[in-house]
């Protein structure tokens, strides 16, 4: 019985993955938009700095304080 459900269950959502591709249209990022005025580009050092670097340090900076203002006592 379980069998039969995983594989009624895959069937729904492949169907229903490729019914959306299929339905989707294009990103049209080819076409300009009128007033559409888009910044300079980002270099490679800038987008991994923004994508990767701030969210790491991001991150780091936000558990750094909850392990230091951690009013729990440590059990010996």
């Amino acid at each position: 019985m379980d069998k039969k459900n995983a594989l009624r269950a895959g069937a729904v959502a492949a169907g229903t993955t490729l019914m959306m591709l299929l339905m989707s249209s294009p990103a049209l990022a080819v076409t300009r938009d009128d007033g559409d005025d888009p910044g300079s580009g980002l270099s490679v050092i800038d987008t991994l700095g923004l994508f990767v670097a701030a969210p790491i340090l991001l991150f780091l900076v936000i558990a750094g304080l909850v392990m230091m203002l951690d009013k729990s006592k440590k059990q010996v």
